[in-house]
């Protein structure tokens, strides 16, 4: 398994001393998680941020931002804002050389199944806008799979079956949020998956807990060719690195 880890876990450290510290203890890839001060007009607006990217041995992935944005938005202008502020990250992954950015597919506010079909049909709309705008780029743009709550789109197989078969996007699934749902092997079935997040939680909540702690089958890592510890503390994330080494052995 290729293995790195969010930035979340360090989050308001320097980009630098992200990369030095992935390098250090062994991982190959990171993703860098598009929020506050590494959003991607920020990030554009300084772009001697990015010139550290240039100066490591490592492959890099982009989560792109998501307080607030929600690219299925029946409200047409918070859906183009969306849209457009992923468009702003795709700018920044070509600049670093990244190869797969990693979105949400969006929300609904109501439970009626009317709503959510037009909230998939935005989402659709979205993302082909968006996979329309990487045909020049080498960038790949992944859709996330979300845990089982209502509000949340792609939570089900059949969506984002749908979703790739229909825009040609990527798939990266979270091993924790599916978890969260019926038959979570299942979600490591699609086609056109690019890499996996990696956590775990108790098969209810989306906890984001180290490996081991929670009820996720551990050998669905077996599974896994590009993996990214997701969690929000750096310690955890070693932790879930050594479950990783006892499940598969090594892992680069």
């Amino acid at each position: 398994m290729d293995l790195g880890f969010s930035t979340l876990c360090l989050f308001m450290k320097s980009i630098d001393e992200m990369l030095t510290i992935a390098e250090e203890y062994g991982f190959n890839c990171i993703e860098l998680l598009g929020e506050g001060p590494y959003s991607p007009s920020n990030l554009l607006e300084n772009k001697n941020y990015l010139e550290s990217f240039q100066s490591y041995d490592l492959e890099y992935y982009i989560h792109a931002p998501t307080i607030d944005l929600n690219i299925a938005s029946l409200n047409e202008g918070i859906r183009k804002e969306s849209v457009k502020q992923t468009k702003e990250c795709l700018d920044v992954a070509e600049i670093i050389g990244v190869k797969a950015i990693t979105i949400h597919p969006g929300k609904v506010g109501r439970p009626e199944d009317s709503i959510r079909q037009m909230g998939l049909q935005f989402a659709t709309e979205s993302v082909q806008e968006l996979v329309d705008y990487t045909e020049d780029k080498e960038v790949k743009l992944s859709v996330e799979n979300m845990p089982q709550r209502f509000s949340f789109l792609c939570n089900k197989v059949e969506e984002l079956e749908s979703l790739t078969q229909k825009t040609g996007c990527a798939i990266t699934i979270d091993l924790g949020h599916a978890n969260t749902c019926t038959n979570p092997e299942s979600f490591t079935n699609i086609s056109n998956i690019e890499y996996f997040h990696l956590n775990d939680n108790d098969g209810i909540k989306d906890q984001h807990v180290s490996l081991g702690e929670g009820t996720l089958d551990l050998n669905l890592l077996k599974k896994v060719k590009t993996g990214i510890i997701e969690l929000n503390n750096y310690q955890n994330v070693l932790k879930s690195k050594k479950v990783i080494e006892s499940v598969l052995g090594k892992i680069v």
